[in-house]
C-alpha cells in the first residue's frame, strides 16, 4: 500500500483514519492523518466530499494545496476487518489528464470555429466576385452609361446578402467573446428560494410558457448558496429556456426546479423536464462551444453555463433518458 501509485487511506464509521500511505498524505497536504476532521482545515468541500462518500461511489474535488491546484478523483469501497466495516478510499490527482481533455476540447472548438467562419466567408467571397464581374468588360471598368437598372438591382440585392452574412459572422465572433470574457464571480450567500422565485416570475415571459406547467421546490426552505447570484441566475434562465424549448410540442409538458442538498452533501439546483430527451451521441457534444441542434441556436448557452459553474468551483451535468426525463444538475 505504501508504494502504490494512488493515494490510499482507510477509516472507520467514526472518521478515525487507520491507515494512509505517503502519497495520500502528500496529496492532502498533511504529514500525519488520524481523523477526517483534519481535512476540514485543508478544504471544507474536500472534507464534506470524503466524509459523505458512499461505497462504490466516486467524485471529483478541486482544491489548492502547497503544490498548487489539485483535482482529486476519489473512489470509495467498503470491507470488513475484525468484524468492523471500514471504508477504503483511493485519491488520485488527475489534473494532467483533465488538462489533456481541455486541450482536446480547444482543438474541437477551433475546428467548429473554422467550419462556421468558412461557411460564412466562402459564399461572401463568391458573391462579391460575381457582383464585381457585372462592372467589368474586356477593356476594364464599365462606364456608368453601360450599367443598366437590372445590374444595379442585382448588385443591391447581393450587397444586402453580404451585409446579412457579415452581421451573422459578427454575431458568431461576439458569441466567442462572451465565452472568453466572463466576469470573476462575486460570491455572496443568498437564499436558493429567492433565486428560484425570481426565475419563476421571469419564466412567464419565456417562449412556450403558456403551455408548460412549471413547479418549484426548495428543501430546506432556508437553504443558502455561496455564489454570484447574477451569474447563477443567468445559468438557470438558460436551462429553463432550454427545457421550455425542448417541450414545445409536448401536450403534457412539465418542468420542475428543485433545490436542496445533493448526495455529495453539497447544495444543488436541478432543472427537470419530461420532454423528448437527448440522445447519447448528442449528449456527448452539448457542452462543446457553438454546437447546437436548434435551427437558430448560438451553441454557447450550455458551454457558457458550465464555464460559470466551473468558475465557482462547482459543476454542471446533464442526465437524460430519451422519451422520459432530462435533468440538468448544478452542484455548488
Amino acid at each position: 500500500m505504501e508504494h502504490a501509485a494512488t493515494g490510499i487511506l482507510t477509516f472507520d464509521k467514526n472518521g478515525f483514519i487507520l491507515h494512509s500511505n505517503s502519497l495520500a498524505k502528500r496529496l492532502l497536504s498533511l504529514d500525519v492523518l488520524t481523523h477526517l476532521n483534519q481535512l476540514d482545515k485543508i478544504d471544507h468541500k474536500l472534507f464534506v466530499s470524503i466524509k459523505n462518500i458512499q461505497p462504490s461511489e466516486q467524485g471529483l474535488v478541486t482544491f489548492n494545496n502547497e503544490s498548487g491546484t489539485i483535482q482529486l478523483l476519489i473512489k470509495a469501497s467498503s470491507f470488513i476487518s475484525e468484524k468492523k466495516e471500514l471504508m477504503l478510499l483511493s485519491v488520485q490527482d488527475i489534473k494532467n489528464e483533465l488538462d489533456e481533455k481541455e486541450l482536446d476540447s480547444w482543438r474541437k472548438l477551433i475546428r467548429v470555429m473554422m467550419h462556421e467562419i468558412m461557411n460564412s466567408i466562402t459564399p461572401i467571397t463568391s458573391l462579391s466576385e460575381s457582383l464585381a464581374r457585372y462592372f467589368y468588360t474586356d477593356g476594364g471598368i464599365k462606364s456608368p452609361s453601360e450599367i443598366n437598372e437590372k445590374t444595379i438591382e442585382t448588385t443591391i440585392r447581393g450587397l444586402e446578402v453580404i451585409r446579412e452574412q457579415g452581421k451573422g459572422l459578427i454575431s458568431f465572433v461576439d458569441s466567442y467573446r462572451k465565452l472568453t470574457r466572463l466576469p470573476k464571480p462575486e460570491k455572496k450567500h443568498f437564499l436558493a428560494k429567492t433565486l428560484i422565485e425570481n426565475i419563476n416570475i421571469l419564466s412567464g415571459s419565456f417562449e412556450y410558457s403558456e403551455s408548460i406547467e412549471i413547479r418549484f421546490e426548495v428543501n430546506p426552505e432556508e437553504l443558502e448558496i455561496l455564489a454570484d447570484e447574477k451569474l447563477i441566475s443567468q445559468v438557470l434562465i438558460n436551462l429553463v429556456k432550454n427545457a421550455f424549448q425542448a417541450n414545445a410540442e409536448n401536450n403534457n409538458a412539465k418542468v420542475k426546479i428543485w433545490s436542496g442538498i445533493g448526495e455529495s452533501g453539497r447544495p444543488e439546483i436541478r432543472v427537470i423536464d419530461n420532454g423528448p430527451g437527448i440522445t447519447e451521441d448528442v449528449l456527448e457534444k452539448i457542452f462543446i462551444p457553438f454546437f447546437t441542434t436548434k435551427e437558430n441556436g448560438s451553441g454557447i448557452g450550455l458551454s457558457l453555463s458550465r464555464q460559470i459553474m466551473q468558475m465557482h468551483g462547482g459543476s454542471l451535468k446533464v442526465i437524460s433518458t430519451p422519451g422520459k426525463v432530462t435533468m440538468a444538475v448544478l452542484s455548488f
